[in-house]
Order: structure tokens, then C-alpha cells, then sequence
């Protein structure tokens, strides 16, 4: 890891000034795509990709998942015979873990709900909100499953409302989607999974094809491609971001424990080569202590070379004069995960104004917030916390506002209407307002 001391050296290092490099192409991967698709730039990719679907719809997304997954798929949806049965598949104790995990979910993101209401109103004006009728979440597959992400993305959904709830997510090699992911999705309430992945999936949510419905917006993480096709959809659908590589921004003074410190920078930099892990703390006796740690976590580490590629190349331990200057780094980082284990952490937080999710004592690990703790584990990266929020409850409603007024309000609003009117060129504007005065 890279170790920075001083706030002037830590404040140059951590700035993210530029747009986020969310992904980097490797060589072998734009080899790939040349091979594939006559093209090595993943943007050109995946507008050729977006054009196959809305063009040639389900006969293109079986194409595509058999030319890049290898994968020649009977069906696109999984029936709800196939979810039933995931059940018999996965361990009893991953079940119930699930629907702990569910419960957790479910309970804040009502508490979140109710506390949208249904809206304000004042004389003559109101505001009214109503869930989206059609939303698409993304969990990815193929290798790996993470049912996780489909609780953190359906469940919100469902709680706001939202009428049908549509889960894709790449298939195995069999054409099979994970049974946990399968499972998690029947936990879930989610009415619809389909076995197709990558940006086929993201083009087919946003355009639909005779199989997959056309969604009103997509959320979820998911590689490059994932990232770029949502990118470009946009405005097509709503989106709920661009989330790149996990990242977490440790700030500790010398009561933190080195395990924990450790524990927790691994638990990020085993996610991904790009995943960003930072200790920033006021004792140099700790950072040397959490370097020694790290080392010997490391070992043993079934994802040993994926986190010490990411420790080497995007790790940090910075070493500042005090809390407030630990806190400044914070803040200009912008972390999806920010972990305060230090002396009176709560005392902090109000300090903190930008972070996905803060993490308050060395008890509060970012793992449990990725799993069971409740708030949703889709956050803003790549320093768009400095605008960004978590998913939540709010991204699956919309306001309509409302205006009924009576000739007491057209009287007391319409002069001023048509003197901005008239300023603004706009006469029949102005006559439209001049119309119903009862003056006129």
C-alpha cells in the first residue's frame, strides 16, 4: 500500500478532480471485443449491442448470450416452476439467512416510506406521489451469485409501491440462474426473472422485446458494460446511477483496532483489482501495526490475489496531524463507505458531509451493512457522494404537482403572470391570464 504522510500530500492524492475511471480495459478484454465484435472500444460494443436489441429484440438476446456468455439459452424467463425448486437447491441456513436479511431490509426501507407521506399542500398547490408502475433490478451472475443485491434493490422497490418488479441476471453455463439468486428474488416479491445478463439485459429492460417488458427504471450494480449501457439509456429510462468498484475510507485514531482496520480493507479490496481501500488516521504507531495485520490476513485468503492487487495498486494509509484533517480528506474523497473508528465517533458525524453510508465504531462493519443491517447496499461511487444518495424508497416514486385555484388565487396571482409574461415576450401568455381575471 501506498503510504502518504501529511494532509497537503494527502489532499493532492485522494482529490478526484477528474471524471471517476470506473473500469480499465485490459488488453486481452479489447482483444476480445475486436474478436467479437470487430471493435475494442467497450462503449462501441455496447451501442452495437443496445442497436441488436431494439432492433431485433428476444432473437437478439439469445445471439448475444450465446456469442459472449456461451451460454444457448431455451428460454429467457425462468419459470416459476424453476424458483420453487432453487428453494431445494440452496442450504437450509443461506434460506433463513435470506429472510433475515429481508426482514432487516423491509422494516427500514418502511420506515423510510412513511416518512415520504403522501405528499404536502397549501392554498391552491399540492403535491401528490405515486410509485413507478414497472421497475428492472440487475444482480449479477454467471460465475458468482450475489442474492444480496437483489434484496437491496427489489425490496425498496416493493416497499414504495412499485407494481411489477423485474429481475435480470446472467445465467451459468447451463443457461441456469444461481438458486440463491433465485431464491432470494422469490424472498424478494419480485414478479419476473429473466436468465440474461451484461448490457443485453440493460437494453433489453429499457426497450423490451416480445419476452422481456419494457421498464420505466433500471437499478443495480454490474461491470463495464453494465455501467456503460445504463450510461446510454438513460433518458430512455430512469437509472439509479453508475456505480463503479467498491471502496471504503477508514478513518481511525489510536484506540482503533489494527484487526478491525485490516479486516475491513480487505473485505472491500477482495471485491475487485479496482476496489479502493484507504486508512486515513492520526497515529503512525497504528499504521504500521495495520500494515504487519494486513500482511498476515492476507494469508490464507481464498481471493488473496485479487486484494493484494488492489491494496498494491489503489491502497492508501495516510497519516495527518488530527481528526479534523482526517475528516477534510473524507469529505473531499467522498467514500461509498466511511468507517469512524474513533474515540467519541458519533460525535463526528454531523462533521461528515459526504459519504454513501457511515459506518460509526469499530463494532459497525461495512460487511454487516452489505448484507443484514437494513439500509440498502447500493451506493454512490466514485465521489458522486458528494450529490448521490443510497437507493432507497425515494428512487422508486415520483411527484405530480397540483394546482387548483379559484378566483380569489387567479385574482391575487394573475397580474404578476401576465406582467412576466409580456417581459418574457409571450402575449398569449398574458391574454390566456388576462381572460379569466374578473377585472378585466
Amino acid at each position: 500500500m501506498e503510504i502518504i504522510e501529511g494532509f497537503a500530500r494527502a489532499e493532492a492524492a485522494l482529490s478526484r478532480r477528474a471524471a471517476a475511471d470506473f473500469y480499465q480495459v485490459s488488453p486481452l478484454l479489447r482483444q476480445r471485443l475486436e474478436e467479437m465484435f470487430a471493435a475494442g472500444d467497450p462503449e462501441v460494443v455496447v451501442r452495437q449491442i443496445i442497436s441488436e436489441v431494439s432492433s431485433r429484440g428476444d432473437k437478439a438476446l439469445i445471439e448475444l448470450t450465446a456469442k459472449i456468455d456461451g451460454v444457448e439459452l431455451a428460454s429467457l424467463e425462468v419459470s416459476k416452476e424453476q424458483v420453487a425448486g432453487a428453494y431445494r437447491e440452496v442450504a437450509p441456513e443461506l434460506v433463513s439467512a435470506l429472510k433475515f436479511a429481508a426482514e432487516r431490509i423491509r422494516a427500514f426501507h418502511q420506515r423510510q416510506r412513511d416518512s415520504l407521506g403522501n405528499g404536502f399542500s397549501m392554498p391552491g398547490v399540492a403535491q401528490v406521489l405515486r410509485p413507478l408502475e414497472r421497475v428492472g433490478v440487475y444482480a449479477p451472475g454467471g460465475m458468482a451469485a450475489y442474492p444480496s443485491t437483489v434484496l437491496m434493490t427489489a425490496i425498496p422497490a416493493r416497499v414504495a409501491g412499485v407494481k411489477e418488479v423485474i429481475l435480470a441476471t446472467s445465467p451459468r453455463a447451463a443457461g441456469l440462474v444461481p438458486p440463491a439468486t433465485l431464491v432470494a428474488a422469490d424472498i424478494a416479491g419480485v414478479d419476473r426473472v429473466f436468465s440474461v445478463g451484461g448490457a443485453q439485459a440493460i437494453s433489453a429492460l429499457a426497450f423490451g422485446t416480445e419476452s422481456v417488458p419494457r421498464v420505466d427504471k433500471i437499478c443495480g450494480p454490474g461491470n463495464i458494460f453494465v455501467v456503460i449501457a445504463k450510461k446510454l439509456v438513460y433518458g430512455v429510462v430512469d437509472i439509479d446511477g453508475l456505480p463503479g468498484p467498491s471502496e471504503v475510507l477508514i478513518v481511525a485514531d489510536d484506540t482503533a483496532d489494527p484487526e478491525y482496520c485490516a479486516a475491513d480493507l480487505l473485505a472491500q479490496a477482495e471485491h475487485d483489482p479496482l476496489a479502493s481501500a484507504i486508512l486515513v488516521t492520526t497515529s503512525s504507531h497504528l499504521a504500521a501495526e495495520v500494515m504487519q495485520v494486513l500482511e498476515r490476513q492476507l494469508e490464507g485468503l481464498p481471493a488473496k490475489a485479487i486484494a493484494a492487487e488492489s491494496l498494491r495498486d489503489r491502497g492508501k494509509i495516510v497519516v495527518v496531524a488530527g481528526i479534523d484533517e482526517a475528516i477534510d480528506l473524507a469529505n473531499l474523497y467522498a467514500p461509498e463507505h466511511l468507517c469512524l473508528m474513533v474515540a467519541g465517533a458519533a460525535d463526528y458525524v454531523d462533521r461528515v458531509a459526504n459519504a454513501g453510508c457511515i459506518f460509526i465504531g469499530g463494532r459497525s462493519t461495512v460487511v454487516l451493512g452489505d448484507y443484514v443491517a437494513g439500509p440498502s447496499h447500493v451506493l454512490p461511487t466514485g465521489g458522486t457522494a458528494r450529490y448521490g444518495s443510497p437507493l432507497g424508497v425515494s428512487d422508486f416514486v415520483k411527484s405530480m404537482n397540483l394546482i387548483n385555484l379559484d378566483e380569489a388565487d387567479l385574482s391575487e396571482l394573475g397580474r404578476a403572470a401576465v406582467i412576466m409574461a409580456r417581459a418574457e415576450g409571450f402575449e398569449a401568455h398574458a391574454r390566456a391570464v388576462e381572460k379569466r381575471l374578473p377585472d378585466r
